[in-house]
């Protein structure tokens, strides 16, 4: 089975969150739930000040915290893909997943009583789509396919930056072509 993950291209995205608002879009997301949330982080001081964005997600991880601790089995793997994904009709909103995952990715869903996440639009990949957020980025910073395939084609991309956990927990399905910087620093994070 292969892995589907997600390519980033820190270098040309701009942080407009376009990919976040068509996340939302089309999972009809309620107020201050966001299954694709794009961080902006600074680094330095005058006059090397230097801005760099994030566009978060589900990792669909190797070995996915929240799939480990859900008591219901409504977080799984799916076994043609390689995602994690979620079931509403198991789900019993108990949130073991939100607290588990390292990279805060659930979102708990007070008006259902559910928690969910991204799925890397499914649906709109079972009849040859992409994601919405990779269709809707103008910039052309996202992709989504066999992570391995993504990685051999970004040789130069790497699964870990200084703003995100230790790669080694999970082993994300992530490839990150990132800034110099972003490697390096952390960064404070700044609301937009």
């Amino acid at each position: 089975m292969g892995r589907k993950g997600f390519y980033y291209d820190q270098t040309v995205c701009i942080g407009c969150r376009t990919c976040q608002v068509a996340c939302k879009n089309k999972n009809q997301l309620e107020v201050g739930t966001l299954f694709r949330q794009v961080h902006t982080f600074e680094t330095g001081s005058f006059p090397n000040a230097r801005v760099y964005h994030y566009a978060a997600t589900c990792n669909h991880c190797e070995n996915p915290a929240r799939v480990a601790v859900c008591p219901n089995a409504a977080m799984f793997i799916d076994e043609t893909d390689g995602t994690v994904q979620h079931d509403d009709t198991k789900c019993i909103g108990c949130e073991y997943c939100v607290k588990a995952c390292p990279y805060g990715v659930p979102q708990y869903i007070e008006s259902k009583s559910k928690t969910h996440k991204c799925d890397a639009c499914y649906q709109l990949r079972a009849i040859g789509e992409q994601p919405a957020c990779v269709a809707g980025c103008p910039m052309r910073a996202l992709e989504f396919g066999e992570i391995d395939e993504l990685r051999a084609k970004h040789p130069d991309a790497v699964n870990q930056i200084a703003a995100l956990p230790d790669a080694s927990e999970t082993n994300p399905s992530v490839a990150i072509s990132a800034k110099e910087y972003a490697l390096t620093q952390e960064g404070k994070k700044v609301l937009v």
